[in-house]
């Protein structure tokens, strides 16, 4: 059984996160993308957005929240 991979961009949240360039399966596009930085971990959600790029369609997941890491 293969999963399909989705290209996707990260809007908002701390600006190095935006740099990379990432892709998801594509049943993470219902769910909230949770994604360790520093002593935390940035939320971000996809809201049925798409952009293109390079005639792509890419996926765009907009900085809900930031939650840290408990200790």
């Amino acid at each position: 059984m293969s999963v399909t991979q989705v290209k996707i961009a990260l809007s908002g949240g701390p600006a190095e996160l935006a740099l990379a360039h990432r892709s998801v399966d594509a049943s993470a596009l219902e769910n909230t993308l949770k994604i360790r930085h520093g002593a935390g971990y940035e939320h971000f959600v996809h809201g049925g957005e798409f952009e293109a790029v390079d005639g792509c369609e890419i996926a765009v997941f907009r900085w809900s929240h930031r939650t840290k890491i408990a200790e």
